[in-house]
């Protein structure tokens, strides 16, 4: 798939203005897009209105230490699992003042890959506060750069997703 800057500057613009409409403020925890869904939602003017904070936890110190992802959790599931990006949200949640939380964690290559988690391998989950967590996997072809932008915008995609259907 084929996603570009102006595809991924659409979308944050449409969860600036969902989230803007609802008065409600996004915060992310990133791993193998090192920050880029943040820098995408920086990149709409007046982000700060509903866009609280970002973490970059790509090791899995830095998943302990921000976002209290148990070390059995990691051990057990490893860094690239559901139960990794929903302890995540929970973390982004519990240490920000957002409304609602996304979380990836994946495999981009070109190494990494272990049995049962190929390259292209990416666990995302989106949570609104006092909601319930969703986790979805997908699987993204191409190198490296190319399945982190498929990440990016299937981030994004989440949070519209995620209050589909919900009026202000």
């Amino acid at each position: 798939m084929n996603i570009d800057d102006e595809t991924l500057y659409a979308l944050s613009q449409r969860v600036g203005s969902l989230l803007l409409d609802r008065s409600q403020m996004l915060a992310a925890a990133e791993s193998c897009t090192g920050g880029w869904v943040c820098q995408c939602l920086t990149e709409v003017a007046g982000s700060s209105r509903w866009f609280d904070r970002g973490f970059v936890t790509y090791s899995n110190e830095a998943k302990r230490e921000l976002l209290g992802v148990e070390e059995s959790i990691l051990v057990e599931q490893g860094a690239v699992s559901e139960a990794t990006v929903r302890a995540m949200t929970a973390g982004v949640l519990r240490n920000s003042q957002a409304d609602c939380a996304l979380a990836i964690s994946g495999i981009a290559g070109p190494g990494g890959a272990t049995v049962g988690k190929p390259v292209g391998t990416v666990w995302f989950a989106w949570q609104r506060r006092n909601g319930d967590c969703i986790a979805r996997r997908e699987w993204f072809d191409g190198d490296r750069r190319a399945v982190r932008r498929q990440a990016v915008a299937l981030a994004l995609q989440g949070i519209l997703d995620l209050y589909a259907g919900d009026g202000p």
